[in-house]
């Protein structure tokens, strides 16, 4: 029975010895949060700002192509969805529209399917002539022409009149197709409603390009003004669009809006906190343009700990939280910008073609995105 007492009695004999402080001041004993520290969105406790200095100056390494400047001299292959307009000449009231199908291929007269996919029109008026010799006595004269461009299209989404897949049926530069879309929305009398010109981009096989819109649009650089290609994804981002993007090592990868203020801390809240290996001491904020953005460092256990204040964000900030202590910033923010890009355009191009998809929250999240989209990335450097 005495043991029993003196198992029971053990925490209040000790407790002067094991917390002094606490037995010294009662009011300190409190039950706060024992890890996280930070001020919550909106919070009422002054956030530190970063100062300037606190940012490095990063030149990414890709480099304007002078060829990309130069209209394209390859001629136009078919693919699915294209139409054209086959005339037998020996025949002149003959004149037919095929469609190519998914498969790639077309079916005229008696041809049973021929496929077309990557072929010229040249091309494929002589393969048409040859598998028509074999149905018809007189060899057959058939002219090809195209008719309607689907399986050819650029991308230009964001905040444009009209946007949406164009088809590049000739050859667009970036404002040849900015003005196909309507051009950008802007509100008279308002800065609200015009471009974020930092952070619009080109994206072309997963890649964002280094076009400086701030140049092209404002500058008028035609140096900036490049011809399209075939599923390049042209996004001009909103002024008014005020989120901050947590990506990395935390539980779920996403959009935080801003409003008013966001701390840090806050925004790595909203995100689901921080994932079991995250490496807290070399926190990347990246900020500015996506052509010459600007990094800093932040130790976020020393805010976790109550160590230190938190940051406060500014809109369009980008957080990644590494895996590993990353050494060269040029790599980290390349293959960061690299994620960002890809993210908008999964969600954007979501938007744009699913119906209600402008109503719906953003999808950022790793179980909904496709493979090709990475938000732990480069691990290691």
């Amino acid at each position: 029975m005495n043991r029993y007492l003196l198992a029971l009695l053990a925490p209040a004999l000790l407790w002067p010895a094991v917390y002094p402080a606490l037995a010294k001041d009662p009011k300190g004993a409190k039950d706060e949060p024992l890890v996280w520290k930070a001020v919550p969105p909106g919070g009422s406790k002054k956030l530190e700002r970063l100062d300037p200095k606190s940012f490095e100056q990063v030149q990414l390494t890709n480099q304007i192509d002078p060829v990309w400047t130069k209209p394209p001299t390859n001629l136009f292959t078919l693919g699915p969805g294209d139409l054209i307009d086959i005339e037998n000449l020996n025949e002149p009231a003959r004149l037919v529209t095929s469609v190519v199908g998914p498969d790639g291929k077309i079916y005229y007269s008696l041809l049973p399917g021929m496929s077309v996919w990557g072929m010229t029109l040249m091309d494929a008026k002589l393969a048409l002539e040859n598998s028509m010799q074999k149905y018809f006595k007189a060899p057959p004269d058939l002219a090809v022409n195209l008719k309607l461009v689907r399986s050819q299209n650029a991308w230009i989404l964001g905040n444009v009149t009209k946007p949406g897949l164009y088809p590049l049926q000739m050859p667009m530069t970036i404002l040849e197709g900015i003005t196909y879309a309507g051009g950008t929305v802007f509100v008279p009398g308002s800065e609200e409603g015009v471009c974020d010109l930092e952070r619009s981009f080109v994206m072309r096989n997963g890649q964002p390009l280094p076009i400086d819109f701030e140049r092209l649009l404002r500058g008028g650089d035609l140096s900036q003004n490049i011809y399209l290609r075939p599923d390049d994804f042209v996004y001009l981002r909103s002024a008014t669009i005020r989120n901050v993007y947590v990506l990395g090592a935390v539980a779920v990868p996403r959009v935080v809006a801003y409003n008013h203020k966001i701390s840090l801390g806050g925004a790595v809240i909203s995100a689901g906190g921080l994932a079991e290996y995250a490496y807290k001491t070399d926190v990347a904020i990246i900020r500015g343009s996506l052509v010459t953005p600007r990094v800093a460092k932040v130790d976020i256990g020393a805010i976790l700990k109550g160590k230190a204040r938190d940051i406060e964000l500014e809109p369009g900030d980008i957080v990644y939280i590494p895996y590993a202590p990353w050494r060269k910033a040029a790599i980290m923010v390349d293959s960061m910008v690299r994620n960002f890009v890809r993210t908008i355009a999964i969600n954007e191009g979501y938007r744009a073609t699913v119906p209600g998809g402008y109503t719906t929250s953003p999808i950022i999240s790793p179980s909904s995105s496709p493979s090709p989209v990475i938000f732990n990335p480069d691990r290691g450097y």
